[in-house]
């Protein structure tokens, strides 16, 4: 392994060592918390989220506060590595590969999160200058590439670091979705 997949790894470990150790009431608090930071963010009229999974940061009231108020895609992970698929939240989901929740409508294929006026990226951590360290696999990074809209990892607060090792085909984010607020980055193109 080189120097930046090992520091990527020894940061993965680290922050899933601090989300392992947040009390229950600390995960349920800040998910209710993000969920009334979003419900009061102009995200736009296409929203592309996600389903949290474990101790992830949102909860299941984010994807209803955002479906109340947007269209809003979720991703339909593939069974092998490639761009996500999406489709549309109607309410209703099933599992799907990897035993992920997802949207039972039908598939609208990879080019639909490009209608998205604005993508929440589930992300272990994220530096103040936009780059965002997922679990590893590169959905996201393989999926919004081409991506124009504006790209917000959502993450607890202590997530926000100054700054985490990056690869070329790392996609970067706009914004940090917290528990305490909406943090801004300046992210060079």
């Amino acid at each position: 392994m080189d120097s930046i997949t090992d520091a990527k790894k020894e940061w993965r470990a680290r922050l899933r060592a601090g989300r392992s150790a947040l009390s229950e009431s600390r995960i349920t608090d800040g998910s209710s918390r993000i969920t009334v930071v979003a419900a009061t963010l102009a995200l736009g009229p296409t929203v592309a989220a996600y389903i949290p999974v474990g101790r992830e940061p949102g909860g299941s009231g984010l994807i209803d506060a955002l479906a109340a108020r947007a269209r809003v895609l979720l991703p339909v992970t593939p069974v092998e590595p490639g761009p996500l698929d999406w489709a549309e939240y109607d309410g209703a989901l099933a599992e799907g590969a990897y035993r992920l929740l997802e949207p039972t409508g039908p598939r609208l294929g990879p080019d639909a999160v490009l209608r998205a006026t604005t993508v929440l990226l589930p992300a272990l951590g994220v530096s103040r200058t936009g780059v965002r360290i997922g679990r590893g696999a590169g959905y996201y990074d393989r999926s919004l590439g081409a991506f124009t809209g504006r790209r917000v990892a959502v993450v607890y607060d202590d997530e926000v670091v100054d700054s985490l090792p990056a690869e070329p085909t790392d996609v970067p984010v706009d914004a940090a979705l917290t528990p305490s607020g909406l943090i801004e980055f300046s992210v060079a193109p």
